[in-house]
């Protein structure tokens, strides 16, 4: 029987994708937790390879690559082949020739520049998947933030806060949590507005949608609470009172777990057929191609991503 196997992508070209990639490659751990193959190019990856000291890897080429890529600048090219990385190491999994998938940022304006329409890797994931509702969930020590939605303008956020949209997430937590090694999962559900409205004195989500979504949890056997003031649910989970936290929008949740730890931040999808754990990072074209990037959440992205593909899941996590 074969090990454990899984795919990295290699990002957007142009950003620090396969600089961390090789970086990564470079610590036994990394190397030792599964059978890695970068789904990317060779003549892309083997230059940072070498200036990491790591050994060749197997590559998995999709696509011809026939252009070169200044560092830190948005590429059409960039963009279609980051894409199709994506497609190629999804399919990987929807196959069984992979059991998880790891990847390196992408640059939205490099996808819009190539005539993509998806955002980023969750909207690629769950088309090619024909996955029926994806969460984006991220996780530092033993803060995991499960967010309600993620690129969508603040005020498009808000109005998704909805009793369904809420119960809809808690339940996907719960599901996920307990394929993932929690007998019980602690949701605790952030507010939306200060205060989680103070009883309705700031704002009427919490009455009117979080809380009623938090008690239909509940009456189905979902160990749910809140709504909490988000000024103060994030220490109490960190402090082990919760096992996630679901956050009503993009910054709420990336905000708390990138100030609690943020080199070791990862990102993890809830919803689809196979594991896919990220980097928690952009790709960081300022300083593309200097050599200069930190790799320490693509180790702990793959890492992770190992952890759930061999089922041993999220409840041995801790801080430190």
């Amino acid at each position: 029987m074969r090990g454990l196997r899984l795919a990295v992508t290699l990002g957007d070209p142009a950003g620090i994708g396969p600089e961390v990639v090789a970086k990564a490659l470079a610590r036994p751990a990394v190397r030792e937790a599964a059978e890695l193959m970068v789904v990317g190019s060779r003549a892309l990856l083997e230059p940072w390879l070498e200036r990491a000291g790591a050994p060749r890897v197997e590559v998995i080429e999709p696509v011809p690559v026939s252009a070169t890529f200044a560092p830190g600048k948005v590429s059409a090219e960039a963009g279609r082949l980051a894409h199709r990385w994506v497609e190629f190491a999804a399919e990987l999994c929807l196959r069984g020739e992979a059991d998880g998938m790891v990847t390196a940022p992408v640059n939205k304006a490099a996808f819009a520049a190539a005539g993509i329409r998806e955002t980023g890797h969750q909207e690629v994931l769950q088309r090619v998947s024909r996955a029926d509702h994806v969460l984006t969930m991220l996780v530092s020590g033993a803060l995991r933030c499960v967010h309600l939605s993620t690129h969508k303008p603040l005020r498009e956020a808000c109005a998704y806060v909805t009793r369904e949209n809420v119960l809809r997430a808690i339940r996907l937590t719960d599901r996920e949590f307990r394929r993932w090694g929690f007998a019980r999962p602690r949701v605790a559900v952030a507010g939306l507005n200060p205060h989680a409205s103070d009883g309705g004195l700031i704002g009427r989500e919490e009455l009117d949608e979080i809380g009623p979504a938090v008690e239909a949890a509940r009456s189905e056997g979902v160990e749910a609470s809140g709504p909490w003031p988000a000024d103060s649910v994030f220490n109490r989970a960190i402090a082990g009172e919760f096992d996630a936290v679901l956050v009503m929008y993009h910054d709420q949740g990336h905000i708390a777990i990138k100030v609690h730890g943020f080199e070791r931040s990862v990102s993890v999808n809830l919803g689809l057929p196979f594991v896919r754990t990220s980097v928690d990072h952009g790709t960081a074209f300022d300083i593309a191609g200097r050599g200069i990037a930190n790799e320490e959440s693509m180790v702990q992205a793959i890492l992770l991503g190992a952890r759930l593909a061999a089922g041993s899941g999220l409840a041995g996590e801790r801080d430190g």
